[in-house]
């Protein structure tokens, strides 16, 4: 078996198999992924593939074969979509995400992916990430949001960046119109975010697995029954922006899941008084250092046709 071998330190006796494996792999995924294809050996003997929780002790010999991982990307497919690339150089590009565009394959999404829109830009046959179904994707965006993306062309480049959002590093800013006006122009909200204990496809606050979720806002014009809010992310869960704004009673205009019921203010049912057909939000900002040069980099997007029209509806 050719691969990383490692010794479990004593500062992590009792830590997770995966977790301590995660800075090997790259990832805590794909430490997942290799323990599932048994790629994972402790102290020579294989590890059981459905024991990713498996608990380590001190100066146990671990080895992980990188190989499990590595997938070639697939070939393009022909009904690829075409996406703005904004940025770019031979380690990461940023693109501009349409509506409607799901980020990367997954269940009940059979349709193109942004996956597919970039993976011939990427000109390595090892997948970014040592996922072929993912490569490059560091972060996410819903389906129906637009907007900015960072996507790695490398596997250290993919690496870094997924370390630098952890961190807390890399700034995205996103533009949301909401039905109502907040109590002042700036807020913060801190309130932990999980799948809901009730509609198990929806997130909310009220979940029985919690993670800590951290959303920022500034005010940047009212409206008679809207407000347009800048919002930056400090932590990244599911649907965070929506289900936070919700949370405090500023539901995102236009949102099918998390807005008002009857299409928002004094809309009937079915029909949105500003003409939206999706939530309005839109990654407006992406900002982050180089991870390989250490360069500044802040690309903007303008906000697309269709909520530039449902904006001007909003103030006029």
């Amino acid at each position: 078996m050719t691969g990383t071998r490692l010794t479990v330190p004593p500062e992590q006796d009792g830590a997770r198999l995966d977790v301590v494996l995660a800075e090997a792999c790259g990832s805590r995924a794909r430490a997942q992924r290799a323990i599932a294809e048994g790629g994972v050996r402790i102290d020579g003997t294989p590890a059981d593939p459905a024991q990713k929780r498996h608990a380590v002790r001190a100066g146990q010999e671990l080895e992980v074969d990188l190989g499990t991982l590595v997938t070639s990307i697939g070939p393009v497919r022909e009904d690829a979509p075409d996406v703005d690339v904004l940025w770019e150089d031979e380690h990461l590009m940023v693109v501009d995400k349409p509506a409607g565009l799901v980020v990367h394959p997954g269940a009940g999404s059979y349709g193109p992916t942004l996956v597919d829109a970039v993976a011939s830009r990427i000109t390595s046959a090892l997948p970014p990430g040592g996922d072929a179904e993912r490569p490059g994707i560091v972060h996410r965006l819903d389906r129906d949001t637009s907007g900015l993306l960072v996507v790695a062309r490398t596997d250290e480049a993919h690496r870094l960046l997924q370390e630098a959002i952890r961190e807390r590093t890399v700034t995205r800013e996103y533009l949301a119109l909401v039905d109502g006006r907040p109590d002042a122009r700036t807020g913060t909200i801190d309130a932990p975010i999980g799948r809901d204990r009730h509609v198990r496809t929806k997130h909310s606050l009220d979940t029985d697995t919690p993670r800590r979720a951290v959303t920022h806002f500034v005010l940047e014009e009212a409206l008679t029954r809207t407000s347009l809010l800048r919002v930056t992310l400090e932590t990244g869960r599911t649907h965070q922006i929506r289900v936070h704004l919700k949370a405090i009673g500023l539901p995102v205009a236009g949102d099918p899941e998390y807005g008002r019921s009857g299409g928002g203010a004094a809309g009937p049912v079915g029909e949105h008084p500003l003409g939206l057909d999706r939530q309005f939000l839109h990654a407006a900002r992406l900002s982050f250092a180089h991870p390989i040069t250490g360069e500044p980099v802040d690309v903007a997007s303008p906000l697309p046709e269709d909520l530039a029209r449902a904006l001007e509806l909003a103030r006029a």
